[in-house]
């Protein structure tokens, strides 16, 4: 069982407080509000109320003993800035802090996070994708290059098998999973595709457009 620090409850930091605690990870919630603290106890192992740009409060906390440290201060930068950096020099052995726009990914990355998330761009990402094309239900970027796409399958697709088509060799891409009727199932070569399938498919943004005809 992980033990994780996510500091500062607002929305964003609640909601991944809320699920770590729900994947059975040991939770410390910590606010500088009493009412954000009151509001989250119900939901995490512990919670405690405090500055957390005072280091002595951070090492109240025992930093260095949970795997994992959540900066979820994303509105309030010079304190996220700050709290980082500390937990940085207190030993913790992974810090993930959130940030609003590109400067303050930099600037974290370079006081002390190790990872840094980016919400709103992430959000904007998929939004933009998905208004972009009507076959592209969802997707999950991995790196520059690489997402995970959910997408509708093409009509000239139906009655065919995923041998028949074959998309890894003729566009390297990968059909990881197939959601048909709500059911989520791995096809084999042998799966018959049929209308309103959706599949789960890995690959370069420039291979599905060519695939997809997007």
């Amino acid at each position: 069982m992980k033990s994780v620090l996510v500091i500062g409850v607002g929305q964003f930091g609640s909601h991944i407080a809320k699920r770590l605690e729900e994947l059975h990870c040991e939770v410390m919630a910590v606010d500088s509000h009493e009412q954000s603290i009151n509001e989250i106890l119900p939901y995490v192992t512990n919670a405690r109320i405090g500055d957390s740009t005072n280091i002595e409060f951070l090492k109240s906390l025992g930093v260095s003993n949970f795997d994992v440290c959540v900066v979820a201060l994303g509105g309030l930068f010079q304190t996220s800035l700050e709290t980082t950096s500390l937990l940085d020099e207190l030993g913790a052995k992974k810090i993930i802090s959130r940030a609003t726009n590109d400067v303050q990914m930099k600037f974290l990355l370079r006081n002390g996070a190790d990872e840094v998330i980016y919400p709103e761009k992430h959000m904007a990402l998929r939004v933009a994708m998905k208004c972009a094309s009507d076959g592209i239900v969802d997707f999950v970027q991995l790196d520059d290059n690489y997402s995970i796409y959910e997408l509708k399958v093409p009509k000239e697709w139906v009655g065919k098998t995923l041998g028949n088509i074959d998309i890894r060799k003729k566009y390297k891409i990968n059909i990881i999973t197939l959601k048909r009727n709500e059911e989520v199932f791995i096809p084999s070569r042998d799966t018959e595709i049929k209308m309103d399938d959706i599949v789960f498919a890995v690959g370069e943004i420039r291979d599905i457009k060519k695939c997809f005809k997007i």
